[in-house]
């Protein structure tokens, strides 16, 4: 983890940054599932932050260290001291050696920063990069490999003048956080308004959303469709017709466009009228022998019966006396109050969050994969004056897109989602949290324990 200086744009002077190796996003890691990894993640940060610290967020009290960082790698079933818990930073000179089983199907995850605090602006400087692990069962499918496979980080910026990074700020100079951000520009694998140039053909585009706070409403400009085949934890049961795709913080869409039909065009991938980058397709024909069936894997349903216990648990947020929000809150708790979600080892748990805030917010849990049940519109004010919830609509099933194995929800405003989890993999102390990195630093993350499974004694 270093600071560098890179162009992202041909017209731009070179922009500070904070990356691994040196580059942002940082370098791929590609791995097989089952074969393990050891990555020694190294701090040669500098002492000084570059971007606006919040003195008042917590473990950022004067006199903490502004260069610390810690590793998590999104999506990963590791073992807890390798899953890069918040408080367990480390700062410069010092490093950290961690271990990845990869013992979990073939899947995009991605890594970044998960310092207490500081997450929304070590992420926003750089820090981010993808880890991919592969399979025999996905190499089996003859899906489109090679350089006909396109990993894609997406994420918005702001700038200034100069053309360095700018992270807004709010009106009160002694409590800068803000709830969000929101970039009036999108960088792509590092660089602003990119093209690719590619053949009239089939591809394999898997996106990542590496925003801070903005969810993308992604369609191509000749509007044809395109087919999504995976998602967060790895390929759907069946590929899903799309002609647009919504895709908020930390998810991931793992995409075929077939070009065929616009060689010799210009192809612009865009959020709604605003272009994020363009495919340049070639004349001609070419030969693509590549294929995408229609059954890509078994995905069974996690049954509701087997489900030890059901938790409801609320996302929420405070204000001050003129409605500006200033913190988030899971269940109503701070970080550091004792912890009230403790699932056993290979037990299965529905997560009801029920959200009383106008957001919708990316929920993801460390450790574990899960399946959405349902969202269903609940009555705010009965369940704001009671606690009771009495549900206004039917249930709506989860699209089929999102209808695999997840690490992240949506959970809706004013609507209760059902998650279905099994906790797999190992015991130890996780974190679950809001991937709004701006509500993740102001404590809407609270850390979970996971039991061991003890046997009972006859």
């Amino acid at each position: 983890m270093r600071e560098f200086e890179s162009k992202l744009h041909r017209d731009l002077p070179p922009t500070r940054q904070w990356g691994y190796g040196g580059i942002s996003p940082g370098p791929t890691i590609e791995t097989r599932s089952g074969e393990p990894v050891t990555v020694e993640w190294v701090n040669s940060l500098p002492e000084k932050h570059f971007l606006p610290i919040d003195r008042n967020l917590m473990d950022c009290e004067a006199g903490r260290p502004e260069g610390r960082a810690i590793v998590h790698v999104h999506g990963a079933k590791c073992p807890p001291q390798s899953d890069g818990y918040p408080e367990n930073w480390y700062v410069p000179g010092k490093s950290f050696t961690t271990r990845y089983p990869n013992e979990q199907d073939a899947a995009m995850l991605w890594y970044h920063d998960h310092a207490m605090g500081i997450t929304r602006l070590n992420t926003y400087a750089g820090l981010m990069g993808l880890f991919i692990i592969r399979d025999a069962a996905e190499h089996s499918l003859n899906l489109p490999r090679g350089k006909y496979e396109i990993p894609l980080v997406i994420c918005d910026r702001l700038f200034r003048t100069d053309g360095q990074l700018n992270y807004p700020v709010s009106a009160y100079p002694d409590a800068p956080w803000v709830d969000e951000c929101a970039g009036d520009h999108t960088l792509v694998n590092g660089k602003l308004l990119p093209y690719l140039n590619v053949e009239p053909r089939k591809y394999r585009v898997r996106l990542l959303n590496g925003s801070n706070s903005r969810f993308y409403h992604l369609a191509l400009s000749n509007k044809q469709s395109f087919r999504q085949i995976g998602a967060d934890q790895g390929l759907l049961a069946a590929p899903v017709s799309l002609s647009a795709l919504t895709i908020a913080p930390a998810e991931r869409a793992d995409l075929i466009i077939d070009f065929s039909s616009a060689a010799g065009t210009q192809v612009v991938l865009g959020n709604g009228f605003v272009p994020v980058m363009q495919f340049r397709v070639s004349q001609g024909k070419v030969e693509d022998r590549t294929a995408v069936p229609a059954v890509l894997r078994s995905v069974q349903r996690t049954p509701e019966s087997s489900a030890a216990k059901t938790r409801i648990l609320s996302l929420g947020e405070h204000h001050d006396h003129l409605g500006n929000a200033t913190g988030m809150l899971l269940n109503g708790l701070r970080w550091h109050m004792p912890v009230t979600e403790n699932p056993v080892l290979n037990s299965t748990e529905i997560w009801s969050l029920v959200n009383v805030t106008d957001d919708s917010h990316p929920i993801h849990l460390h450790l574990v994969r899960f399946q959405i049940l349902d969202r269903r519109r609940f009555d705010f004010n009965l369940y704001e004056t009671t606690r009771q919830i009495r549900y206004l609509s039917d249930p709506e099933l989860p699209e089929p897109n999102e209808a695999g194995w997840k690490d992240v929800v949506r959970a809706h405003s004013l609507m209760v989602t059902r998650i279905i989890v099994r906790f797999e993999g190992y015991a130890g102390r996780y974190v679950w949290h809001c991937h709004n990195l701006e509500h993740e630093d102001n404590e809407m993350m609270r850390p979970y324990d996971v039991l061991p499974d003890t046997p009972r004694t006859q």
